[in-house]
């Protein structure tokens, strides 16, 4: 029986390639995370149609997107967790049924709050899906060169589908209407979940008995999601309202309860001695600042576009092909850097590059310039993206035990949606304070002046990364 069928991780015997069945093993979890990047780019060109369609109030409408975020964030850690105790190839599959039901009922919901339901039950799945997907790669895939080429292959399929999901959101709802961007979920949901069957190794079989640590759980998933719609709702409930300033009390209270029960736990959902592992640490906070950096780009870019230049959402979706290309360039890039040198080292060089296209978008952001002048930023900008996505998630999983790749996956992945939460949160407030009871030519100009200083805060937080890169240890003598 060979070691993928007995779920033991893959030798180094492949590093010059990977062999047929692990090749389909590899993309089948690079299919996972397009279908997770998909979704989250998918309904964004819908929601106009969504809000006509159903009712929607004003107010209510970013509910359709804040929902899958808040649960998403919330339930990553207790979804990574249950990857190592229940099974990664279970929660894999769960994670995808749950994808490919909350899907169906949001193609066919009738009203607000059904799709709401729906959204936040499919980042429930999203919340189980990456990491077990990612723990699985961890698994799978022996720590080296080997894990490094599965997990630049895993980011490329991210990359491509965010690009996918702009374009295939403006296409579906143009050609069928907004259920289609639901319904194409159950399809992909459904292949995947063929293919896992057949494809991926049966779990382990453990022989040593594990308790869940259900208060833990209870804890830290109220904490978290509460925390998330803090930072979230944030903006657009007013910092000082009472629900913001209530959900902020809550999240402390629950996460400060969360900690106290894992220092006591005899079997925690997090062990406290993974905060030991300085890999670890590193990589959490480097996924912190890369989605408070890097991961609010997205946003300001189509800003920028639609409501600066006039694009359309398709035309807009267009123009991500070249950051897209670029950011799947790069994670490729970054596997070979981080094979020849070192994790650290990848991630400077990474950062470095990074910062410097990010700077260079500063030009091409003016209400009078055109998306020419943005291509040379997007394109070293997303390179830096690439290298940084694929070196960060192997600092995250280096020395970390087969049986605990999920709870760290969770805890990496946890810093990625806080981090994009908070970054998007300080960012947009402060692009924004100088365009209110503005019009007209007027409010582009401001618009424009803003995602400038966007952009330089950007680079520079880039910047900051680099003191967390430095924790990591250099290229083994």
């Amino acid at each position: 029986m060979s070691s993928l069928d007995q779920g033991a991780p893959f030798g180094a015997a492949a590093v010059g390639g990977i062999g047929a069945k692990r090749g389909a093993t590899l993309a089948l979890l690079a299919f996972a995370q397009l279908i997770i990047a998909l979704d989250l780019n998918i309904v964004f060109v819908a929601l106009p149609e969504i809000g006509a369609g159903l009712g929607f109030s004003g107010q209510t409408l970013q509910w359709v997107v804040s929902a899958y975020t808040v649960f998403t964030g919330g339930f990553l850690l207790f979804g990574g967790r249950a990857a190592d105790l229940i099974g990664q190839r279970r929660v894999f599959i769960f994670a995808l049924w749950l994808y490919a039901l909350s899907s169906l009922v949001g193609g066919l919901a009738w009203s607000p709050e059904m799709i709401i339901a729906a959204r936040a039950v499919q980042g429930i799945g999203a919340a189980f899906l990456f990491p077990a997907t990612l723990s699985l790669i961890n698994r799978l895939f022996a720590e080296g060169p080997e894990r490094n080429r599965a997990l630049a292959v895993w980011g490329g399929a991210g990359a491509s589908g965010l690009t996918l999901g702009s374009l295939a959101g403006g296409l579906l709802t143009g050609a069928f209407g907004w259920p289609s961007v639901f319904y194409v979920n159950v399809l992909l949901a459904g292949v995947a979940i063929i293919a896992a069957f057949a494809i991926i190794p049966r779990d382990s079989k453990r022989h040593e008995h594990r308790s869940f640590d259900l208060p833990g759980a209870l804890t830290v998933t109220a904490g978290a999601t509460l925390l998330v719609f803090t930072l979230v709702q944030g903006p657009e409930y007013g910092w000082g309202s009472t629900a913001i300033i209530v959900s902020a009390a809550l999240a402390a209270f629950f996460l400060i309860t969360f900690a106290v029960i894992e220092a006591k736990s005899a079997d925690p959902l997090m062990p406290l001695r993974l905060f030991h592992n300085r890999s670890l640490v590193a990589g959490m906070t480097i996924t912190f600042l890369f989605m408070g950096t890097f991961g609010a780009l997205p946003y300001f870019l189509t800003v920028l576009l639609q409501n600066v230049h006039g694009f359309t959402a398709l035309q807009a979706g267009l123009a991500f092909l070249v950051p897209s290309i670029a950011i799947a360039a790069g994670t490729q890039v970054g596997e070979r850097l981080a094979t020849r040198f070192s994790t650290r080292a990848t991630l400077v060089g990474g950062m470095v590059i990074g910062a410097i296209g990010t700077a260079l978008m500063v030009s091409g952001a003016n209400t009078d310039s055109s998306y020419l002048s943005l291509v040379p930023g997007l394109i070293i900008s997303g390179v830096g993206q690439g290298i940084v996505w694929t070196a960060m998630w192997i600092a995250a999983a280096s020395g970390v035990s087969h049986d605990e790749q999920g709870v760290a996956s969770g805890m990496a992945s946890t810093m990625l949606n806080v981090g994009n939460a908070i970054g998007m949160a300080v960012l947009i407030a402060i692009a924004n304070r100088h365009v209110g009871g503005l019009t007209g030519d007027a409010l582009k100009i401001a618009v424009a002046d803003g995602i400038q200083v966007a952009f330089w805060l950007a680079a520079a937080g880039i910047v900051v990364s680099l003191l967390a890169a430095m924790v990591l240890p250099g290229k083994p003598k």
